[in-house]
Formats: C-alpha cells, sequence, structure tokens
C-alpha cells in the first residue's frame, strides 16, 4: 500500500503532477485557466476552419483537408511555443525586450523588399519560398512587451507628460505604427493603437496624457481615412446599409444572411451555404459567420463568452502581477486579443465597416495564430510570477 504521501501512479496525485507540469510547475487557477481557454478556443477554431475552408481548399486543388491542415500545422508549432514562453521567467521578457522589438521592425521591414507581397491592397506580408507571414502580427508582441519594460524603468519618473510620451509614443510606437500604415493596413494599425493605449492604461500612465494620446490617434485615423477613396467607401457602404450588392457591399451583405440563415440552432457543422464560394474569407475575417450559420444563435454566443471569460481572467492575472511591467504586457495583450475578437464580431454583426481583421485564435492565418499563442505564453509567464508573488505576500516575504 502507497505511503500517504505518495500519491498513486493511476490515482489524482498523479493527475496533479501532471497539470503542474503543463502549468510550468504551478495548479494556480488562474493559470490552468488561461491554459484551458486557450486550447479551447483553438480547438474549436481548428473545426471551424475545417468546415469553413473545405469548399475552397478542393476548389484551390488542395483536397477538402487543404486549409484545415495547414491551420493545424501552425497550431502545432505555435502550442510548443506558448509552452516555452510560458516556462520562461518574467525577467527573461524584462532583459531582451529591446532586442525583441528590434528584431521585429526588422521583420517589418521585410515587407518593403522584394520579399514583400501585397495583399486585398495591404503590402504587409512577406513571401520566402512556399512560407508566407505577416511580420505586424509578432511586431504586436514585440511593442507591448518593449511597452512594459520601459514602463517600469521609467516608473519614477511617470506623472510627468514628456517622461510618459517618450519614447513609448515618439519615437517608439509612432515609428512601428508608421511602418504598417505604410502598407495600407489601417485594420492592423488600429489594433496595434489600441494595444499601445491599452498596456500604457493598465501600466498606470496619467489620464492626461491617454487623452492626448488617444485624441491625436482619432486625428490620425480621420487623416487616413479621408485621404483614402477605398476606406471612405467602405465608410459610407457600411453607412448605407450595405446597398452595394456588386461591389464593397457583397461581403457584409452575404455575411449577415449566413448569420441569418443560422438562425438560434444552427443548420449544422459542415451544412453552411455560404462557404460555397458566396461569402470571401470565410474560413478567416468572416469566420464568425460560418460560426452563425451553421451553430446558430448558441453557437456565437458560445465563442463571445469564451473570449469574455479569458479577459475577466487577464484582468485577474493584471490585479496579482508583481510589478507595472506585468500589468503593462498583460493589459497590452489583452485589448489586442479581446479588442480585436470583439472588432471582427462587430464587423460581421455590420455594426462596423469592414476593417479586415481575423478572430484570433480561431480565423485562419498561421502568423496571427502564432502570434497570439505567443502573447498567450508570456501572460501565463507573468502570471505564474504574480501567482508566486501573491504566496510571498501570503508568507510575509515582504
Amino acid at each position: 500500500m502507497a505511503a500517504p504521501h505518495e500519491p498513486r501512479a493511476d490515482g489524482p496525485g498523479q493527475a496533479r503532477i501532471r497539470l503542474g507540469g503543463l502549468a510550468g510547475g504551478s495548479t494556480d487557477a488562474t493559470v490552468v485557466a488561461l491554459y484551458a481557454l486557450t486550447f479551447l478556443l483553438v480547438g474549436f477554431g481548428l473545426i471551424m476552419v475545417l468546415s469553413s475552408s473545405s469548399i475552397t481548399s478542393y476548389l484551390d486543388d488542395q483536397g477538402f483537408f487543404g486549409g484545415f491542415w495547414r491551420q493545424a500545422t501552425f497550431a502545432l508549432i505555435g502550442i510548443p511555443l506558448m509552452l516555452i514562453a510560458a516556462a520562461m521567467p518574467i525577467s527573461f521578457w524584462k532583459r531582451w525586450a529591446w532586442v525583441i522589438l528590434f528584431a521585429g521592425i526588422v521583420l517589418q521591414l521585410l515587407v518593403f523588399t522584394p520579399l514583400g507581397i501585397e495583399v486585398y491592397g495591404n503590402r504587409n506580408w512577406i513571401q520566402i519560398g512556399s512560407f508566407g507571414g505577416q511580420p505586424s502580427e509578432a511586431l504586436k508582441l514585440a511593442l507591448v512587451v518593449w511597452i512594459g519594460a520601459v514602463l517600469l524603468k521609467k516608473e519614477p519618473l511617470l506623472g510627468q507628460m514628456r517622461h510618459e510620451i517618450i519614447p513609448v509614443i515618439v519615437p517608439g510606437a509612432v515609428l512601428v505604427l508608421g511602418l504598417v500604415l505604410l502598407g495600407k493596413d489601417l485594420g492592423t494599425t488600429m489594433i496595434m493603437a489600441a494595444l499601445v493605449i491599452g498596456a500604457m492604461f493598465f501600466g498606470g500612465v496619467s489620464w492626461k496624457t491617454l487623452g492626448v494620446i488617444a485624441g491625436g490617434g482619432l486625428l490620425a485615423v480621420l487623416l487616413f481615412v479621408v485621404t483614402s477613396p477605398n476606406r471612405l467607401q467602405r465608410i459610407f457602404g457600411f453607412a448605407g446599409g450595405h446597398e452595394d450588392y456588386s461591389g464593397l457591399g457583397w461581403q457584409p451583405l452575404h455575411g449577415l444572411w449566413a448569420l441569418a440563415g443560422g438562425g438560434l440552432f444552427g443548420v449544422g457543422l459542415g451544412g453552411s451555404k455560404a462557404k460555397w464560394s458566396w461569402l470571401p474569407a470565410a474560413d478567416n475575417d468572416y469566420i464568425f459567420a460560418i460560426i452563425g450559420e451553421e451553430l446558430g444563435l448558441i453557437g456565437a454566443l458560445l465563442v463571445i463568452v469564451l473570449f469574455i471569460a479569458l479577459a475577466l481572467v487577464m484582468l485577474r492575472v493584471i490585479s496579482r502581477a508583481r510589478d507595472r511591467f506585468g500589468r503593462a504586457v498583460v493589459g497590452g495583450v489583452l485589448v489586442w486579443i479581446i479588442g480585436q475578437a470583439f472588432v471582427n464580431i462587430g464587423v460581421v454583426i455590420g455594426i462596423l465597416p469592414v476593417l479586415g481583421v481575423p478572430l484570433p485564435l480561431i480565423s485562419a492565418g498561421g502568423t496571427a495564430l502564432l502570434a497570439c499563442l505567443l502573447a498567450i505564453g508570456v501572460v501565463i509567464s507573468i502570471a505564474r510570477d504574480g501567482a508566486k508573488y501573491q504566496q510571498e505576500l501570503a508568507d510575509g516575504g515582504f
């Protein structure tokens, strides 16, 4: 008979050991919740990518499973990377923040070389052989980690506007967002701008500085919208109720039809009609429409609930973080992933104009999935450190 302090090989003690290993040596409920929600969203995403991409993959001579296998491959790469990032001590991210940002900027600059390619009018992709990627996705993570490191370093000077703006906004964020905007990707630029404000808000920057930054950002967005006929058409098409059936209104119109066709319980997994070449980007920007069509209002609400749960868990990580770095980084990632999710959903249900951003962790897109998984890995790293910090406080270590 096993001793009382020795877990049986097939008993609950062994399960706890395995779970502790997965969570980087911690069974902290917050860490476990982050893993569980991430795996649920990625797994659900793979199922929906399989369904939504099957027809277009077949028409592209990739077989019915072409899009699924491509996304599954990136998931198999991204999950180990997430586990590695989660196992890193928080000091690693602080120490290498500047190097990570520099590497991200170098990758983004590649889009302006012969390696860069244009997709749907945006030059924010690179193609090396058979591999294509969007460097701006990696740049999101690099930027938020760097902002956290800078705010921590300048902590004694925060409260003075010039120190809160320099170098985070000027030259940092201005340079990074400018590079992405040069590729004409306004949607990604807006998400990155929100990420910057989120990181600064949770990092404790003053309201006065945040107001100045937000005001300047809104003016910049307005300028770039009014100077682009394509963007103006999107806005007016949105305001006009998608009446342009043969032009810019095609995608949002068919997205709404797909959602409406699903009703309460949906037409069944795999039963979408919109994915038969009626809805562009059915497995990417408009995958939420396919979810609504096949799984109905119930399935669509489930996705929203999962993202809300992920937001609540991240807020808990922020509340337990050891320092300003952890709060800023997790806050930035929260605004990035959760904010982008609700922007995507808002576009699909017709309350926002088409911005061309995917649904995080669910939409097809390899570099987007890798970046999100790495970002969550960093959040888990901070959550583990926060759990340790809370234990130290409980033990009277401080």
